[in-house]
This record gives structure tokens, C-alpha cells and sequence, in this order.
């Protein structure tokens, strides 16, 4: 799947995407003056961005099986330190697998990586969750992760990857696949980690608000 909106930085500093300026703070958008601005990627807007204000406030969720292949966890862990590296929050269910590298991608970032757990005992997170929420809700937390995430990226499959992703498209939000994941109705299907990256990225300023609101 190809990005073919148009994302500039103008020459005030200030993002543009597909005609709209970006406010980072307040996650909003308004229409972008016609002045000149250079093209970039969607890399490095963001990179431009979480360099004017926290993008702390941006939560997407990575999702996947404990028993995950070589391949689902190199590239959950790819992912997680693209999206971490520019100050998103990520979460996870806190386990291992997918959860795992996903944490460690985002932990060696610097980013903040919440671990939604389905026991009631923070130990059971992973080393690399920054943030151990102990929920005692079991499998009921998935529908916590989806609900939380404006973003979702599903790599591998497993019934529990399954019952996410369809809350998510129940919740109207973005889904992202990689890796063997789910393939049902409303799912964005990415070939690699990159594309992955880049649809996220792009659902992410899709999502901006416009300054009335509400």
C-alpha cells in the first residue's frame, strides 16, 4: 500500500499533511497556507514533530502472539523502536513474544512502553514494559488495549491477536497487519516493517483534530 498524501514542512517549521497544518500538542490540523514547503517522508515529519512537542499523548497499541516466530519478533521489535523512537506511547499486553520485542524495540528508543497485563501481579510484565498495569480481567484486557490505542498493529496471529483486532475495528480504529496477522475485512495489510511504520504514521495525523472539535 502506497502514502500518497502530501506531507511538507513549511518554511515557518510547521508540518503540512494532505493540506492541513499540524499542531503537535494539541494534535490538530487546519487548513496549510499555499506557501512553498519542502517534501519529506513521514519518518521525518515525525521526526520533526517530536521535536517541537511531546508526542506522548499519540498511544498505539502493538499486537501479537506469546508464541511467536523469529520473524513476527524481529519485526516487532523493528517496529516498536521506529515508534518509540520519535516519543510515542506504545502499548502491549506485557508478556512475551511479539509483547516482548515490541518492548524491547521501544525501550532501546527511549520510549515509554505501558504493559497491560491480564493478571493482577505487575511482575508478570516483561523486562522492558516501562509501565506494568495489573488489570485481573484475563483475556477482557484485550478489549482495554484496543479501546486505549488510536492505532493498532497486529504481527502474527493467535485467537487473542484475532479478538484484538476485531475490537479495534469494532472501536473504528486503524489496524495494521504485518507478518501473518489476521486477515479480515478493514485491516490495513502492510508487506514490511517500514510500510507497517508508515501506515501508522499516516492513521496517526489522519486522526488530528480540527480546532472546533468537539
Amino acid at each position: 500500500m502506497t502514502i500518497t498524501q502530501d506531507t511538507r514542512i513549511l518554511e515557518d517549521g510547521s508540518l503540512c499533511f494532505g493540506g492541513h497544518r499540524i499542531t503537535p500538542a494539541a494534535w490538530q490540523r487546519q487548513p496549510a497556507p499555499a506557501t512553498p514547503g519542502r517534501s519529506v517522508s513521514l519518518t521525518e515529519a515525525f521526526a520533526a514533530l517530536a521535536q517541537q512537542a511531546s508526542l506522548r499523548h499519540l498511544v498505539v497499541a502493538v499486537i501479537g502472539p506469546r508464541a511467536a516466530t523469529p520473524a513476527q519478533e524481529q519485526a516487532a521489535e523493528a517496529v516498536g523502536r521506529a515508534l518509540g523512537s520519535y516519543g510515542i506511547t506504545l502499548i502491549c499486553g506485557g508478556k512475551t513474544g511479539v509483547m516482548a520485542a515490541a518492548s524491547k524495540g521501544c525501550h532501546a528508543a527511549g520510549g515509554l512502553m505501558i504493559g497491560i497485563l491480564p493478571g493482577t501481579d505487575p511482575a508478570e510484565a516483561n523486562p522492558f514494559v516501562n509501565i506494568a498495569l495489573p488489570t485481573g480481567l484475563s483475556e477482557g484486557r484485550n478489549m482495554v488495549i484496543a479501546r486505549a490505542a488510536r492505532v493498532l498493529v497486529a504481527i502474527g496471529g493467535s485467537y487473542g491477536t484475532l479478538s484484538e483486532v476485531a475490537y479495534g475495528l469494532h472501536f473504528d480504529k486503524p489496524v495494521i497487519t504485518l507478518e501473518d496477522a489476521p486477515q479480515i475485512d478493514g485491516v490495513r495489510p502492510a508487506r514490511t516493517v517500514a510500510e507497517a511504520v508508515d501506515l501508522t504514521l499516516a492513521a496517526l495525523l489522519d486522526q488530528a483534530r480540527s480546532p472546533d472539535h468537539v
